[in-house]
């Protein structure tokens, strides 16, 4: 029997389900990073196993689905959940898998990163899996947060300028989720700014209301940006565990998830673009005339 703690410490609890990267940058070890540096609990559900380094993915390996949907019954059933985060769902029969056990526990809060390709360029789910996507969990996201490639793909149509992001956004949002951010880090031309695209239902004066907001910030001159979408999704879902409200809980993140890739300018990791560094608070890489 376990034994009651007379002042238990409670911390926002968020179950990642996604692939695994072996090289640490991206996937699952990316997301248990950023949860952990934010004062979170990881628990993990992993769909696949890749092959992956800073040079791309070389092997994938999806998981049987009843071992995943052991894994999300074994942490929901003991040690619950405030919030998922989803990433890698490499076939349509996983999502499936994923959105079932997801209803069967009444999980409401999710936290949807509609992964479909890597930075590498290979494919970690296709159209049919993106349909199934909109289809099975998109009615069920707290917030999806696809990049340009990724709604490009959900809406059949390129998306590559800032003036397309409002009407692509609006778009997403009728499909089911509560909201959609749209990440702008893959715009042609690199320019010096970047910019981040947020529509989201809420309330205002007991009445329904669409709200929508920009973020504005600069591009950080660096290759290192492996696994900067996992990274995002996975921060986000640990501030809305940690009870901020969702356009907090999106401005926070990305301000993290700047100052990590800034942080990473400085790592040599890998032979290829290396990842951001998430313990950029804990260790920093400056060095002591930059500090």
């Amino acid at each position: 029997m376990k034994l009651s703690k007379p002042n238990p410490i409670l911390i926002p609890k968020v179950l990642s389900i996604a692939g695994s990267d072996s090289g640490g940058g991206a996937g699952i070890q990316a997301d248990l990073k950023v949860i952990t540096a934010l004062g979170g609990f990881g628990m993990t559900a992993i769909t696949a196993i890749t092959a992956q380094n800073t040079m791309g993915v070389t092997r994938i390996q999806d998981i049987d689905l009843d071992v995943i949907e052991a894994q999300i019954d074994a942490v929901v059933t003991d040690i619950g959940v405030d919030v998922v985060k989803i990433g890698m769902l490499a076939s349509p029969a996983i999502v499936k898998t994923v959105a079932a056990a997801l209803k069967k526990h009444g999980i409401r809060r999710i936290v949807l990163d509609p992964v479909l390709r890597a930075t590498s360029g290979a494919s970690l789910g296709g159209d049919d899996t993106a349909r199934t996507m909109v289809t099975e969990l998109f009615p069920l996201a707290t917030i999806i947060t696809p990049n340009l490639h990724e709604a490009s793909i959900l809406l059949g149509r390129p998306i590559v300028a800032v003036d397309q992001f409002r009407a692509a956004a609006e778009q997403l949002l009728a499909l089911g989720p509560r909201a959609v951010l749209i990440k702008g880090g893959h715009l042609e031309g690199e320019p010096n700014e970047l910019a981040d695209y947020l529509i989201w239902h809420d309330r205002k004066d007991d009445v329904p209301v669409v709200f929508h907001k920009e973020f504005k910030h600069p591009r950080i001159p660096t290759v290192n940006t492996h696994g900067t979408g996992c990274s995002l999704s996975s921060a986000i879902a640990t501030y809305l565990a940690d009870k901020h409200d969702l356009s907090h809980s999106v401005a926070k993140a990305i301000s993290f998830v700047s100052a990590a890739i800034e942080a990473g300018q400085r790592l040599d990791i890998g032979k290829g673009p290396g990842p951001l560094w998430h313990m950029h608070d804990f260790y920093p890489t400056q060095l002591p005339d930059q500090q």
